[in-house]
């Protein structure tokens, strides 16, 4: 339990009200929220025990889940030949090896994503499933079709459950600033991508800030990536309340990180239950991580960015009619996701959202709040906008300091 103070009253009253919210949500989404996502696992699970008893010219393959050097060292040790028949028997395996080579991750994915397709291909006209099932299927089935476009460069995939992707714009393996573009609830590999409302979904997202950034400083080197590479609560019900599916995520975002080619400085944007991923992982994340700024965020399950424990900047922003603020910042028994970042006894550099609208609205073109988020993702302090008039947010940042 986190301490909120010494006065009992006001504990009391936001035990009451936590316990107020538990109510309201398992009202609304029912027990079974707090259950696992389930979903058909045999794809993963059979790719991934092929891979532990499978070898490459009499050469055991390292496990799955080894450290990104280590996987790094072993294909480096391997001809091309030999990773490409590697790509082509486990795709669903090596495009999500950190570790591996760009090109071979971009390649194994795309495979990926054929066989996953042909799947839903099949499940679209299978009279077994209902008409939803079927209606599913055919949305899956567009979405991949989508993703194996050409040019794409798709990090990882896993088609199992509601499914992970994350997609890279710009030359990652030759960036010198990286940005990841970490999301929020309801975020699946069917909405990972939208035509309305697209800078809203990761892609229109990581794509606009992009485009931002190479606008700020043409001369950068510049690489984002769209991060949906872990499992999101479902709604806001009590997934979106804890911190279970945020402490998977964290590790899965604390091993990207760390497998990322060359030494790019890295800014990571967590945008609303994205937020909550980066905190449980900020202690631990690399010190390349020069970055955090959370927007619309429930809370980072700190009281204070100190309690982050990173040498990053953290930084934070809302805009005025975002309905996160409404949601009790506190953390009791495991419930909520500590301080509200944009107080001042958090501590965080506070950004200017002007011109964004809603809990979504962040990244939308000609925002304050995109071109905050690209200033900072190049580096480019000293053209950022605080939330206040007095440039506070950019003290004690070296040639920051002008307005």
């Amino acid at each position: 339990m986190t301490s909120f103070g010494s006065s009992p009253t006001l504990n009391a009253w936001r035990a009451l009200l936590a316990l107020a919210v538990v109510f309201v949500l398992l009202a609304t989404t029912g027990w079974t929220a707090i259950r696992h996502h389930k979903g058909d696992s045999d794809l993963r699970t059979t790719s991934l025990a092929a891979w532990a008893s499978g070898g490459i010219d009499g050469r055991a393959l390292p496990e799955a889940g080894s450290p990104p050097d280590r996987l790094a060292r072993f294909f480096a040790g391997l001809t091309a030949a030999q990773r490409a028949r590697l790509v082509d028997r486990f795709p669903l395996v090596v495009g999500n090896l950190n570790g591996v080579p760009l090109t071979l991750r971009y390649r194994a994915n795309h495979l990926a994503l054929a066989q996953a397709r042909k799947v839903e291909r099949q499940r679209m006209h299978d009279e077994r499933l209902t008409s939803a099932g079927r209606q599913t299927a055919q949305r899956r089935e567009q979405r991949f079709a989508s993703l194996m476009g050409e040019g794409r460069q798709i990090l990882a995939f896993d088609p199992v459950g509601s499914g992970r992707v994350s997609e890279v714009f710009g030359d990652l393996g030759r960036a010198e600033r990286v940005s990841v573009v970490v999301p929020g609830v309801d975020t699946n590999v069917v909405n990972f991508e939208r035509t309305r409302r697209r800078y809203t979904a990761p892609v229109g997202m990581a794509k606009s800030l992009y485009a931002a950034e190479r606008a700020a400083s043409p001369g950068t080197r510049t690489a984002v990536i769209a991060w949906a590479d872990y499992t999101s609560p479902v709604g806001v019900g009590m997934d979106a309340a804890i911190g279970r599916l945020a402490r998977e995520g964290s590790k899965r975002l604390d091993s990207l990180v760390r497998a990322l080619p060359g030494d790019s400085k890295v800014s990571l944007f967590c945008h609303s239950y994205g937020s909550v991923v980066c905190g449980v992982a900020a202690p631990r994340l690399p010190p390349r991580v020069a970055d955090i700024a959370v927007a619309g965020s429930p809370g980072m399950r700190v009281e204070s960015a100190r309690e982050l424990r990173t040498g990053a900047r953290v930084w934070a922003t809302r805009d005025h009619d975002d309905w996160i603020q409404d949601v009790p910042y506190l953390a009791v028994g495991g419930l909520g996701h500590g301080a509200d970042p944009m107080t001042p006894e958090f501590g965080a550099r506070v950004l200017s959202a002007s011109g964004a609208v809603g809990h979504a609205g962040y990244f939308e073109p000609g925002t304050t709040s995109l071109s905050n988020f690209a200033g900072i993702g190049v580096g480019s302090y000293s053209t950022v906008r605080c939330a206040g008039d007095d440039g506070a947010c950019r003290s004690g940042i070296s040639g920051a300091e002008a307005n």
